[in-house]
C-alpha cells in the first residue's frame, strides 16, 4: 500500500513551541519513530516514561499503530515545565485475507497456550531493553531484497478468521536469501522456532528501538552479539505462521509497533539495488 502523506513523512522538519524547548525532528503520524533533541538541563517525558538522552541530549519516542489524534510531551528543566501537544495524522489500513494457513496456526490447540504465552513474555522481555546505543539515529538501510508483499497496519484474516493487526513490513524472496542489519545494535533475542513467527531474531538499537526479524529459515548470529550495518544475520524462510517465503521486518519503541517503511523516502524499494 502506497500511502499519500509517504512523502511528507520522510521530510525533515522541526517542531518547538520555544526557543527553550526541546525539538522534534520526523512527521507526527501513526506508526513514526521521532527523534527529539533536548537543551541542556531539560528532561523529556513522554506516556509517563522520562525518555533517556545521548550525551548530545537526542532521544527517541515511537507513534504507535492506533495513536490518538493528538499526543503531548511533557518538558521540564528545574522548577519549570512545559506541556507540547502534536496532532497525529491517522491513517487508514488495508484488509488482507489469508487462505491456506494450517488451522492449528489460525485457532491453536489449548496444549499449546503454555508455550505461546511462554515465547510471547520472553519477546517483550527483549523489547523492554532501554540501551545507551544511539544506532537508531543513523539512516536505515532495507535488510532484504524483494518486492513488498505486505504492508504496517493492515489487518489480515487466515481462513476467514480476523486475527490482529500486521506489525511489519513483508519483503518477499527466495528460502535462505541473506538479511541483513538495517542499522547497527546488538542481537537481544534469537530462537529458531517459535510457535507464530518460526526463526525470529530481535535486534536493539538503542533507547528502546529494536528490529525484529521472523519467519527466518537460519539465524547468522546469536544473543550478545554485536553487528554493524549490511552484517549478514539471517537467512529468508517461511517458519512459523507463513504461506511461503518472506522477510517479515517489524520494529518497535518499547511496546509501541512502528512503520519500518516510514524511515525511507517513498521511492525507496526493497527490491532495487
Amino acid at each position: 500500500m502506497r500511502f499519500q502523506f509517504l512523502l511528507q513523512v520522510v521530510s525533515v522538519f522541526w517542531v518547538a513551541s520555544q526557543a527553550n524547548a526541546a525539538t522534534f525532528e520526523g512527521a507526527w503520524v501513526q506508526g513514526a519513530l521521532i527523534i527529539g533533541q533536548a537543551k541542556a538541563g531539560e528532561q523529556v517525558f513522554y506516556q509517563g516514561r522520562e525518555l533517556k538522552q545521548s550525551a548530545q541530549g537526542r532521544f527517541a519516542l515511537g507513534l504507535g499503530r492506533d495513536a490518538p489524534s493528538r499526543v503531548s510531551v511533557l518538558v521540564k528543566k528545574g522548577e519549570q515545565q512545559e506541556t507540547l501537544s502534536f496532532d497525529v495524522r491517522q491513517r487508514e489500513y488495508n484488509i488482507q485475507r489469508i487462505e491456506g494457513v494450517k488451522q492449528k496456526h489460525v485457532t491453536p490447540p489449548a496444549e499449546l497456550t503454555q508455550r505461546i504465552q511462554q515465547e510471547s513474555a520472553a519477546v517483550k522481555a527483549a523489547r523492554k531493553r532501554n540501551d545507551n546505543r544511539t544506532d537508531f539515529l543513523s539512516h536505515f538501510i532495507w535488510p532484504a531484497k524483494g518486492p513488498i508483499t505486505g504492508v504496517y497496519g493492515s489487518q489480515r484474516f487466515y481462513n476467514g478468521t480476523p486475527k490482529s493487526p500486521h506489525y511489519g513490513v513483508d519483503i518477499a524472496g527466495p528460502t535462505g536469501a541473506k538479511v541483513i542489519a538495517p542499522a547497527a545494535g546488538v542481537v537481544t533475542f534469537a530462537n529458531d522456532d517459535l510457535y507464530y513467527s518460526g526463526g525470529t531474531l530481535i535486534v536493539d538499537h538503542g533507547h528502546g528501538v529494536s528490529s525484529t526479524f521472523i519467519h527466518l529459515s537460519k539465524l547468522e548470529v546469536a544473543v550478545g552479539d554485536t553487528v554493524k550495518q549490511g552484517d549478514l544475520i539471517a537467512r529468508i524462510g517461511a517458519s512459523g505462521r507463513a504461506t511461503g517465503p518472506h522477510l517479515d521486518w517489524r520494529m518497535n519503541w518499547f511496546n509501541e509497533r512502528l512503520d519500518p517503511q516510514l524511515l525511507f523516502p517513498e521511492n525507496s524499494k526493497p527490491e532495487l539495488p
